[in-house]
C-alpha cells in the first residue's frame, strides 16, 4: 500500500511540474503514473552508469554535472512514452528540478504521518 502511494504521490509531484516549468507538457494522469515507471527505472538501471561514466567531470565541477545528467535522463525519459514532453534541455533542467523537489516534499511530508508506536 505505501509503494501505491509513493508512486501515486510522485505522479502528483510530476503533475505539478507543468505548472511551474513552462516547457514540461502532461496530457493525463494516466500518462504521468507511466512516466513516473519510466523515470524510476531510468533512474535505478542507467543514472548510475551515467554517474560512473562521468565521475571525473562530476568531481571537477564540484557535483553540479548531476545537474546536468538527470536533466538529460528527464528529457530521455520524456521520449520515451507519448504523453509526456519535455521541449528542450533547460526545461529538462528546472523539470527535473521542480520535480525532485517535489517528490522530496511529498516524502518528507509522508515521513511526518507516521504513527509512534
Amino acid at each position: 500500500m505505501k509503494l501505491f502511494l509513493v508512486w501515486l504521490l510522485n505522479a502528483v509531484a510530476l503533475l505539478l511540474v507543468p505548472y511551474i516549468v513552462p516547457g514540461v507538457h502532461i496530457d493525463t494522469l494516466y500518462s504521468a503514473l507511466i512516466a513516473v515507471v519510466i523515470l524510476g527505472l531510468v533512474n535505478t538501471v542507467i543514472r548510475p552508469i551515467f554517474i560512473l561514466l562521468t565521475l571525473p567531470v562530476t568531481l571537477l565541477t564540484l557535483g553540479l554535472f548531476l545537474f546536468v545528467i538527470n536533466a538529460l535522463l528527464f528529457w530521455f525519459a520524456s521520449d520515451i512514452l507519448s504523453g509526456f514532453r519535455v521541449d528542450g534541455f533547460f526545461a529538462a533542467l528546472f523539470g527535473s528540478i521542480v520535480y525532485s523537489l517535489a517528490s522530496w516534499l511529498f516524502s518528507w511530508l509522508m515521513q511526518g504521518q507516521k504513527r509512534p508506536s
